[in-house]
């Protein structure tokens, strides 16, 4: 594969990041992408580590415990897909793909399994820069020791524990799963829309498929529904959106 950025990428006045402190984990097998993209990251005043395949990526992830990661799809040993899936079973750092324009399928995929954005190949450098900014400065800050359980009927969810109990049973969810019950349930009979779930959950410059909140949706539905095909808890309301109710 060649190198996919922008020839100009290296042009034009760069301006310090704000969030000069922060650290960015960066995955290309490519070594001239890892490379430019280090020099360019670190030239506007972010900390960047790297790793050349998915399974260094996951490793570096919980050993660095960085603010962002930059993954490419195709990837050796690991590919991107399932390093994001790995990565999201122990952390909600937000993870910006990198996809070539024929990627089409393992795009969507990516983002149904927890990426929050993607950047497809070639890019330009003040694109790039824009995303990582917008990233950074949307990751949720720290919350509070304690947050109150949502008790809705038999379901409890606990911000604090990030824990779900279903009729008296734990049930394990994926980072965007959580966020995604914990809107809807804060929002107990009340209609929710879909852009309304995507702004929260996602990002409001979310630029990935409309079906994601579908995809979980239905996760979710299979994990707290005593029949997924029947829901009674998390309803779908025709053209609006989705309401929770006990």
């Amino acid at each position: 594969m060649n190198l996919m950025v922008e020839s100009n990428m290296l042009r034009g006045s760069f301006e310090k990041s704000p969030d000069f402190n922060k650290k960015i984990l960066v995955v290309d097998d490519e070594s001239a992408i890892l490379q430019t993209l280090r020099f360019n990251l670190e030239r506007s005043g972010y900390e960047v580590i790297t790793a050349g395949d998915g399974r260094n990526a996951v490793a570096m992830a919980q050993r660095e415990q960085p603010d962002l990661i930059i993954l490419d799809i195709m990837l050796p040993v690991l590919d991107g897909v399932e390093a994001c899936k790995e990565i999201r079973k122990f952390s909600s750092v937000p993870i910006i793909m990198l996809t070539a324009k024929d990627q089409e399928i393992d795009k969507v995929l990516a983002l149904e399994l927890g990426a929050d954005d993607y950047v497809t190949k070639p890019f330009a450098l003040h694109e790039f820069l824009a995303r990582v900014k917008a990233r950074l400065r949307r990751r949720a800050p720290l919350q509070p020791d304690h947050e109150d359980a949502i008790v809705v009927g038999e379901i409890s969810l606990d911000p604090s524990r990030q824990q779900l109990t279903v009729r008296g049973v734990e049930v394990s969810l994926a980072p965007k799963e959580f966020a995604l019950l914990r809107v809807l349930m804060e929002n107990n009979g009340r209609v929710v829309t879909r852009q309304t779930l995507l702004d929260k959950v996602w990002g409001y410059d979310f630029e990935g498929e409309q079906q994601t909140v579908s995809v979980h949706i239905r996760w979710l539905r299979e994990k707290i529904e005593s029949d997924s095909r029947n829901p009674r808890n998390i309803l779908t309301v025709r053209s609006r959106g989705y309401m929770f109710k006990a």
